[in-house]
């Protein structure tokens, strides 16, 4: 019989989300009170939308599905994605700056976060944001760039601490040469964003030791301070070390639907001068047909000037479900970053164990959060709150949260 991928064999077992739904189902099956009122538990964990798609964006996906079942409006695969959709993005998001070919449609931000591990192969050195979202640590394994645990990270990451005392940025100077850099701003797990200058460091730092940033954009609907990027592509000379990664899951509600982007300049460039681009295109053209129809044709919807104000309607509803909760849990003491800029707020129990600390919640709440430590080495002492949530849910939970301090 075949042999097992040792790169499998190294990861941990257990990835995070499907541990806390896990534990939750434990909790549920000993304490018969969750099935009331009263005892439900309430997630705030998962950063998973609840909210209904907003109108305009859903009667493009209607639309678009309707259009399959005519002979003029069926179309099949669309591997790098539909042109108007791609010059779309381009226009409302970047302000016209990509051409339709560095403009890449998708599955969504985690699935293109995986697949780019193959532009760069086993042994390329990565460095990833402490804490971090986890597939950016998780993919690394899967692809060899990195072996297995030890001790609190796997072995060959370089984890660069975004604390509160260094303002959740990292120091640059850690940052390897020839790196592969994982960045995602408003960060997942903390919230923090990253100033103009801030990402102006990075480029600057990446440029000068050669490193390659993903630049994982998920959250930059989030933004309300003009001050803040949105985009890395806002900084000069970023076109020639990042690649960006955006989705359509939290600000339009596509969790369930799947869309997202990645933009790939044409000026990016291998060592040897190769065209980054030129290979996304082949990978993609290798392993994706491309994503749903129906999906692209909500996106086009998303994207029009309607579907932009929805957008934001909705990233203002979580904003205000962040409002919350943080305002919840700095009444208590509780020191907080995130939930301005951004749909989750990182909150720390200092000397504590994160697990200890989700467990103590559920118990004494009936609230899931997220424990810090399952982000990286740095989320030790921290839970995170997910700002996903129906409003009653939210405001109920934050009742219940008073509980911590008593």
């Amino acid at each position: 019989m075949i042999a097992r991928n040792p790169c499998i064999a190294n990861i941990k077992a257990g990835y995070l989300f499907p541990e806390i739904a896990r534990r939750r189902r434990e909790f549920a099956a000993s304490h018969p009170d969750t099935a009331s009122p009263e005892g439900r538990v309430i997630s705030l964990g998962v950063g998973n939308t609840t909210e209904p798609i907003l109108p305009h964006i859903c009667r493009g996906l209607a639309e678009g599905a309707g259009r399959l079942g005519t002979a003029e409006g069926y179309s099949g695969y669309t591997d790098e994605g539909f042109e108007e959709l791609r010059k779309k993005i381009s226009e409302v998001f970047y302000n016209g700056a990509f051409a339709a070919d560095e403009v890449f449609i998708s599955d969504g931000a985690k699935c293109d976060i995986g697949r780019l591990q193959l532009l760069f192969g086993a042994g390329i050195p990565v460095a990833v944001q402490d804490p971090s979202y986890p597939v950016y640590v998780d993919g690394s394994v899967l692809a060899g760039a990195a072996g297995g645990w030890e001790g609190t990270g796997y072995r060959g990451i370089s984890y660069l601490p975004c604390t509160a005392e260094n303002g959740y940025f990292p120091d640059l100077a850690a940052l390897p040469e020839n790196a592969l850099f994982y960045f995602c701003s408003p960060n997942n797990p903390t919230g923090a964003t990253a100033s103009r200058e801030q990402l102006g460091a990075l480029v600057k730092a990446a440029r000068e030791r050669g490193a390659l940033v993903i630049f994982d954009a998920a959250y930059s609907g989030y933004i309300r301070d003009p001050a803040l990027p949105k985009s890395i592509f806002e900084i000069d000379g970023a076109g020639d070390c990042a690649i960006e990664v955006n989705s359509f899951s939290k600000p339009a509600g596509f969790t369930g639907v799947r869309l997202g982007w990645t933009i790939v300049p044409k000026e990016l460039k291998y060592s040897g001068g190769e065209s980054v681009n030129a290979d996304w295109a082949r990978v993609s053209g290798t392993i994706f047909n491309g994503a749903s129809n129906i999906a692209q044709w909500g996106a086009i919807a998303a994207l029009d000037p309607e579907g932009v104000r929805e957008m934001g309607e909705l990233c203002d509803f979580y904003l205000e479900n962040a409002a919350l909760i943080r305002a919840a849990l700095q009444k208590l003491g509780i020191p907080c970053a995130g939930g301005d800029n951004s749909p989750y707020i990182w909150a720390g129990f200092p000397g504590r164990d994160s697990w200890d600390v989700f467990a103590e919640i559920l118990e004494n709440c009936r609230v899931i959060t997220t424990p810090g430590s399952g982000f990286g080495p740095a989320g030790q002492g921290f839970v995170r709150f997910s700002a996903f949530g129906h409003r009653p849910d939210v405001e109920e939970a934050c009742a219940r949260l008073a509980k911590l301090g008593g």
